[in-house]
């Protein structure tokens, strides 16, 4: 009888039987176990990292399919909250005068961004990153001291992440991330993070050199038109000012340009000549002190001023300042080839952005371009003007030389025939035809007078000055009333006498032009030997208006001071006649004879 199997042979047994499991230790299959589950942590956290780092790729791709600023800074904002899976994401841009210029933020509800109102300063965790650009990592905003908490209405965050962006070792702004949908990030949330903010800076990098040759080439552009128009437009210098100041509004993105230059009476002030924009119409024509203000400091050192606001300049913008609420300014001066003209005086309003060193570059030299044109046009200006006085003087040289003289001959052989045919109508109507000549005569002298006067030019004897007036009247009047001089002027009315004939002049001929609806007036002044005479005489209505004698009892008491008298009477066939007339020594006089 056999005896029990040994091992073998029941191991034997059971394959023979089809038992075809296997079996192993406890502790070796509990070692196989926990390798097992490292490989699948292994390839899960492979897979994650891949899929992380195809996320990195496809944010950097994001970033990169663009060159305008403001859509590379959102998209920034955007890759940076769908990377690191955050709910909220923002980027400041960090001001060069501290805080933060910008900021474009993701995921913030409408209704809470309405009610918070402004955005954020830069102050807390935000300022903190500005002041040490250095990654910060949270769990808890709360929990970190240098949290200055949140403003009303803010939805609440815990965990954080912040980056800085690096553009050329220069900080240009931050990232923000806030509640991770993990919980909290991670380290490896930052280093993805770090990698995108590199990427971001040389996207932002080219973004910022396609604006600048952008803003380069319109500056060119608006050079070269302003050239050409500045050197197309003839007649006030006004135009070509407004012209330079719309373009570099519409170039330099303002809200506010003045062209500022030197008031002419007085050189302690400037004068705001145009401005364009916000409160053009109160600040045009307004006077600057040329001392303690923006423009003045620019007119005076010929150097150009970027601030952040007006108060940084440690001078007075009034009144630009009293009239306007302004932001950052630009100042540049009009360099011209010799001098500075001007100041061209640019602002935005508050809370825009700042003017850059590109703007500042490119603005001072559209403003030289803009200076050089407007010399050119001016010294185009006076070579036009100096022809013309040429061609004044030839034309009164030949009216002195030719006209004149032939029409005294013509009237010395009409006296001659006049006394040969002796007393008679016809004798009567060549004495009447001497006169019309004699008339003629004076009113082309009058002419060659104003002629030989440059345009523009300040009075300079009675001729002129009474001269001036019927000018500056004729507006008034709608026509310009005829003057003519009789006798020896200039060496024989003194001063003081000159001034009483030009305010009774003046007053005269705006009674007229009150009064008369007159059609034409005429004003003859007659110097003799022993008195001055002003007669004007108009074709209007005549003088029955009592409202019109009282108007004249300052001209009765300029002559009666100097013992002279004042008539007036009815003209002939219409109209009225006004005679001032005084003594050339006579009482009160201080005049010589």
């Amino acid at each position: 009888m056999p005896g029990p199997a040994e091992p073998d042979e029941k191991a034997g047994i059971q394959r023979e039987r089809g038992d075809s499991s296997l079996t192993f230790p406890d502790a070796p299959r509990l070692e196989l176990d926990q390798l097992l589950g490292q490989l699948v942590d292994r390839a899960q956290e492979v897979m994650s990292t891949q899929g992380r780092l195809r996320g990195l790729l496809h944010a950097n791709q994001l970033i990169i399919g663009d060159l305008a600023l403001p859509a590379v800074l959102r998209r920034i904002v955007e890759a940076a909250r769908e990377l690191a899976g955050a709910r909220y994401a923002a980027l400041g841009v960090v001001s060069p005068t501290g805080g933060l210029a910008e900021f474009i933020h993701s995921g913030m509800p409408a209704d809470a961004v309405e009610v918070i109102g402004h955005l954020p300063q830069g102050k807390g965790l935000l300022g903190a990153l500005i002041d040490d650009p250095r990654p910060i990592r949270l769990e808890d905003i709360g929990d970190d001291p240098r949290s200055a908490g949140f403003p009303a209405g803010h939805p609440p965050m815990h965990s954080f992440l912040g980056v800085p962006i690096r553009v050329r070792d220069e900080v240009f702004g931050n990232l923000y991330l806030a509640e991770s949908a993990a919980g909290a990030f991670t380290a490896e949330d930052e280093e993805l993070v770090r990698a995108l903010a590199a990427t971001a800076a040389v996207a932002i990098d080219n973004a910022r050199l396609y604006a600048s040759a952008q803003l380069r080439g319109e500056w060119l552009q608006a050079s070269a038109a302003i050239t050409r128009q500045v050197l197309a437009t003839e007649g006030s210098p006004i135009l070509p000012l407004r012209r330079i100041a719309e373009r570099t509004m519409e170039v330099a993105k303002a809200d506010l340009v003045t062209v500022v230059l030197p008031n002419p009476d007085d050189e302690d002030e400037l004068r705001i000549e145009v401005a364009v924009g916000l409160a053009a119409v109160p600040l045009t024509g307004t006077r600057v002190p040329a001392r303690g203000t923006l423009s003045g400091e620019v007119f005076a050192s010929g150097r150009p001023l970027r601030l952040a606001n007006p108060g940084e300049g440690g001078a007075s913008v009034s009144p630009t300042a009293e009239v306007v609420d302004i932001g950052p300014v630009l100042a540049v001066p009009l360099h011209g080839s010799a001098r500075v003209h001007g100041v061209l005086w640019t602002a935005r309003a508050p809370g825009r952005a700042l003017f850059t060193a590109d703007d500042v570059d490119m603005a001072a030299s559209f403003a030289n371009q803009a200076a050089l044109a407007i010399e050119l046009a001016e010294a185009r200006a006076e070579q036009q003007r100096v022809a013309m006085l040429h061609e004044r003087e030839r034309i009164a040289a030949d009216l002195h030389d030719h006209v004149i003289q032939r029409l005294f001959a013509a009237g010395l052989s009409l006296q001659g025939a006049a006394v040969q045919i002796g007393a008679g109508p016809d004798a009567d109507r060549i004495v009447q035809v001497i006169d019309d000549l004699d008339t003629t005569i004076s009113q082309i002298r009058t002419t060659i007078f104003q002629l030989q006067r440059q345009p523009g030019a300040l009075a300079g004897g009675v001729r002129g000055r009474l001269l001036d007036v019927a000018t500056q009247v004729a507006p008034a009047l709608g026509f310009e009333a005829g003057v003519r001089f009789s006798g020896v002027i200039e060496s024989q009315v003194p001063d003081d006498l000159a001034d009483d004939l030009e305010a009774v002049l003046r007053e005269a001929l705006t009674n007229v032009a009150r009064h008369a609806d007159a059609r034409s007036a005429e004003v003859e002044f007659t110097v003799t030997a022993d008195a001055v005479t002003l007669e004007i005489r108009d074709d209007g209505r005549g003088i029955g208006e009592t409202t019109r004698v009282s108007g004249l009892g300052n001209l009765r008491v300029r002559a009666e001071r100097r013992g002279g008298t004042l008539a007036v009477m009815a003209g002939r066939p219409s109209g009225t006649r006004l005679v001032w007339s005084v003594p050339l020594a006579g009482p009160g006089s201080t005049g010589d004879n």
